[in-house]
């Protein structure tokens, strides 16, 4: 049975200019993607907290003492 030879399936070599503009192409998708989640997130309005501690959060800044009394949960 004869088999046709497989074509030399090497990728082609890019110049410098096709580099370039697949790169400046794919920073331009990027960009769109990150304004569409950024259009995303501000229109997400949460609440305020009811009751919540006063002041910066205790869990991120360590502090978990309320009225005198610390807890470590």
């Amino acid at each position: 049975m004869y088999a046709p030879p497989v074509p030399d399936m090497k990728p082609k070599k890019l110049t410098k200019t096709e580099i370039a503009a697949r790169i400046r192409e794919a920073g331009e998708r990027a960009a769109a993607e990150a304004e569409e989640r950024r259009k995303h997130r501000a229109a997400r309005h949460m609440p305020p907290e009811l009751g919540g501690p006063k002041g910066p959060e205790p869990t991120r800044y360590g502090d978990w003492e309320k009225n005198g009394i610390t807890s470590d949960f």
